[in-house]
Order: structure tokens, then C-alpha cells, then sequence
């Protein structure tokens, strides 16, 4: 196979440029770097690629093209959606070689049906319009991410994201059915199905969600709908102690059961930052607390939600569980207090460089990894602030070091490789995983292969070769 570095440097002649142009029409084919520049630039600057051409096709029939003539040129082509990506693995090489297909124009609701609980979307979507759409239907798409308003659903797929209600309803794998996807010499796979039961030989839709683009290009994706909750009841409470976060979690469990849809944590020095840097919010309570929890539980009946929950906090009062709690009276003030953990990762940009960590861990021992991780980030970078948060109920932890007051950003984030190296070691310790829902991109391609067996290498390689033998697709992500 190719190597991704002899692909990135392969340059497209002005003659190829001008045919892949032709497939999507001059309006879509965009060659001026200044406005490529969106395409070109991860969120948190830590990538900064270079492209000939960035090419947004209007359906399925345009990508099987130009992905047949990347093949038979032997062109590296990065697929994007929303470039909400956090592992650089939507953004091409700074060589120049490689081109960007942009989704973004692929975005028709094909088929809804309500009845049936699914719907059929294509690739470019966004998350935010895709929920709309089953909100008018009367039903439910339970994925939910802070950058929902731009992420689309084949990025969403590509890397199998997470969110906040993984712990009802899953990851983003959990919640597709079939899949369309456009293989690297332009074929077109149609697995477009809603059934709940196929036994019929391999599952190839498992095979291409998380594969981050590196096997085949997701165009289209038929979706698990669910009924609507009648109420969501939403509860912001301060937390005493780093260790009354899993009997909190397990109260909360026991009571609710599957509607517990949301447990989500923070520090308190990160709720510090949302609140210094992130116009129209304000801490919920008059005393600071170490932790905090929101949770949000729903129900099928009016004032059921509510009330459980009330239960659920005069419970964890008593047992010194919760030290205050305000339970959201309107829909209003629910969203309010979900700003607070939504705005986590925007917050960290106002305290300077930020070190980033998207691991999970079994949820039995996310406060063990949290108090050892502590000293480690401390040997390395003395008065680093470790401000962790992320998902307690599914092992998520988006454990973020903000650099130290003082300190230059560019020294603290040279510090990344051997701080993630450190903290990776803690979380394989307690038998975790280095990415919970971010995917590995090319920021975690080198943590990959030491933290997998030869074994399991060896097994993504062999399929990557198969369905991608030039390497023509995402060169350098994931596997290299």
C-alpha cells in the first residue's frame, strides 16, 4: 500500500484539478485558499492543512466520481463534514496533495417514517436539523452535542459519537440502522435498511461507523427514531466531595433506571471558567462547591419526571450526597443550567492552552482515575489545573489540563505529547480507553499502535487494504 506521506506529496496537474472540478460544476469546486481557509482549520488550531481544491458534490452519484477518479489517479481524498472534529482527522495534510470533498450540500431528509420509528438522511445534514426533523414528527433523535448546530451526521457516524445521552440510548452506533457509503474505486454500497433483525452474514454498517473515513465515505444513514418524552425534568447540583460522584450516580440509577437520560459532572474550577468567560451565565449557587452534577430525567407522563427527581435530590441531600441542587422550573432555565456544561470546552480558551484528553474508563473507577491522574499532571507541569468533566454515567472523561497562570501557552502545549503519554498510562491502568468518542484522527495515530495489540493492528490493516488498497482515503488517519 501506498504510504500516506508518498500520497499528501502526489500533486494534482492543473488538467486533474480541472477534471474533478467538472464532476461538481465550477460554483462547488473551490480553489481560492482564502476561501478555502474553513476547510482547512481544526477548531483548536492544533491542525492547519493545504489543499488544491475543495469539492462539494450534490449527491451520491457526484462522490462515487470523484472518489473513482481520485482511485484510478491515486489522489488522497479527506472527507468533511461540519469540521467539528477534535483529532484532526477532517483535515488534509499541510503536503497540499490531498483534496477535501465537503458534504455540506448533501443534506435532504430522504424518508421519515414515523410510524416505523426511522428516518433516512443523507450525509451532510446537521445534527440540529436532523433532531428538528423528528421533533416535527413527533419523535425523537437522542444524539446530543455541544456542536450540534454544525456537526453533521456522517461526521457523527465516521467517529461514532457520543454526547450526552449515551446513557439511554447510546453512541451513534446504537442509533443507525443502515448505511450508504461510496467505497474508494467509486462503488456505491446500498445498505439502507430499517430493519431491527438482518442476520445475513457480516455487518458491514459496523464496519465503516468509526472508521473515520479511512474505508469508504458515508453519503447516507437510516436512523432509530424514538417516541418523545412528555417532560424532561433538569436538575444542576453541587457535589461535596470527588468521591460522592458514583454513590450520587448509583442513586440516581437505581431510582430513575432508563429514564436517567443525562448524568453529567464538572469541577469547580471549571464552572469557574464558563462563568468568567462565557457572556450570560452565572453560577447557580451562592458558595462555591468542589463538583457539580446536572442531570436530567424523562418521563412519559406529566409531573412523573419532576417528581422523581425532586425524590432523587431529597435523597441525596439526606445521605450527603448533594450539598444544594436547583431543579430547572421551565424550559427556559433547563437550558440555562445545560449551558453551564455545554460551554465546558469553550470556557478553557480564556485560561490560556489547554491539554486534552477525551479517555473513558469503567464508571466504577472514574474517581480513581481522576485522583491519580492529579499527582501525574503535577510531576509534569507544576501548577497545571487538571479541570475534568465529561459523561459519569457511561466512563467518559474530557480530562482538560489548563496551562498555569504565568506560563506561555507555547511551553505549556509542548508539554502535550509526553502529558498525554503519562495520563494514557493511568487510564490503561484501570483497563480504559485513550478515545471515548472523539475517534484517534491523526492526533492519536501513534498512541494507537502502542496501546493495540499487533494482533488487532495487523486485523486493520488487512481491512484496510482490502477496501482501500491505493490509500487513497484519509491518508495518514488512524492507521497510517
Amino acid at each position: 500500500m501506498t504510504s500516506s506521506s508518498d500520497r499528501s506529496a502526489q500533486m494534482p496537474s492543473a488538467d486533474l484539478i480541472a477534471r474533478f472540478a467538472a464532476i461538481v460544476g465550477a460554483k462547488h469546486a473551490i480553489r481560492d485558499p482564502s476561501e478555502q481557509v474553513p476547510y482547512l482549520r481544526e477548531w483548536r488550531d492544533l491542525y492547519v492543512g493545504r489543499t488544491p481544491l475543495v469539492l462539494k458534490p450534490a449527491n451520491t452519484e457526484e462522490v462515487s466520481k470523484i472518489l473513482a477518479l481520485a482511485n484510478t489517479e491515486g489522489i488522497g481524498v479527506v472527507a468533511q463534514g461540519g469540521n467539528t472534529g477534535l483529532v484532526g482527522g477532517q483535515i488534509p495534510h499541510e503536503s497540499g496533495g490531498e483534496i477535501v470533498l465537503s458534504l455540506t450540500r448533501m443534506k435532504r431528509i430522504r424518508t421519515l417514517d414515523p410510524a416505523g420509528n426511522s428516518m433516512t438522511v443523507e450525509a451532510g445534514a446537521t445534527l440540529a436539523e436532523v433532531q428538528q426533523a423528528a421533533r416535527e414528527a413527533g419523535r425523537l433523535f437522542p444524539l446530543s452535542l455541544a456542536s450540534e448546530g454544525s456537526a453533521t451526521i456522517g461526521g457523527n457516524l465516521a467517529t461514532n459519537a457520543g454526547g450526552v445521552a449515551v446513557l439511554s440510548y447510546g453512541t451513534a452506533r446504537s442509533l443507525v440502522s443502515g448505511l450508504e457509503v461510496v467505497l474508494a474505486d467509486g462503488s456505491v454500497w446500498d445498505g439502507l435498511r430499517a430493519l431491527k433483525k438482518d442476520n445475513t452474514g457480516y455487518d458491514l454498517r459496523d464496519l465503516f461507523v468509526g472508521s473515520e473515513g479511512t474505508l469508504g465515505v458515508i453519503t447516507a444513514a437510516t436512523l432509530k427514531l424514538f417516541p418523545e418524552p412528555r417532560e424532561l425534568a433538569t436538575a444542576f447540583c453541587a457535589v461535596p466531595s470527588l468521591e460522592a460522584l458514583l454513590p450520587l450516580f448509583q442513586l440516581a440509577e437505581r431510582e430513575a433506571g432508563h429514564a436517567l437520560t443525562a448524568f453529567e459532572f464538572m469541577s469547580g474550577e471549571l464552572l469557574g471558567f464558563v462563568t468568567r468567560h462565557i457572556p450570560g451565565t452565572r453560577a447557580p449557587f451562592a458558595s462555591p462547591s468542589p463538583w457539580y452534577v446536572l442531570m436530567e430525567i424523562s418521563g412519559s407522563a406529566e409531573g412523573r419526571a419532576s417528581s422523581l427527581l425532586e425524590r432523587i435530590l431529597s435523597d441525596a441531600a439526606a445521605a450527603g450526597l448533594a450539598s444544594d441542587a436547583v431543579l430547572a422550573a421551565s424550559l427556559q432555565q433547563g437550558q440555562e443550567l445545560w449551558r453551564l456544561r455545554e460551554a465546558a470546552s469553550e470556557a478553557q480558551k480564556g485560561e490560556g492552552g489547554s491539554i486534552k484528553h477525551d479517555v473513558s474508563v469503567p464508571v466504577s473507577r472514574v474517581v480513581a482515575f481522576i485522583k491519580q491522574a492529579a499527582p501525574v499532571v503535577e510531576r509534569i507541569c507544576p501548577g497545571a489545573r487538571p479541570v475534568p468533566f465529561g459523561h459519569f454515567g457511561d466512563g467518559n472523561v474530557h480530562y482538560n489540563i489548563s496551562q498555569p497562570p504565568g506560563m506561555a501557552k507555547a511551553d505549556f502545549l509542548a508539554l502535550w505529547e509526553t502529558m498525554a503519554r503519562a495520563v494514557h498510562e493511568v487510564v490503561l491502568s484501570l483497563g480504559g480507553s485513550i478515545s471515548a468518542e472523539h475517534g484517534i484522527g491523526r492526533l492519536k495515530a501513534d498512541e494507537l499502535r502502542r496501546v493495540k495489540s499487533p494482533v488487532e493492528i495487523e486485523l486493520m490493516r488487512r481491512i484496510k487494504a482490502a477496501l482501500d488498497p491505493k490509500g487513497i482515503l484519509n491518508p495518514g488517519k488512524l492507521l497510517d
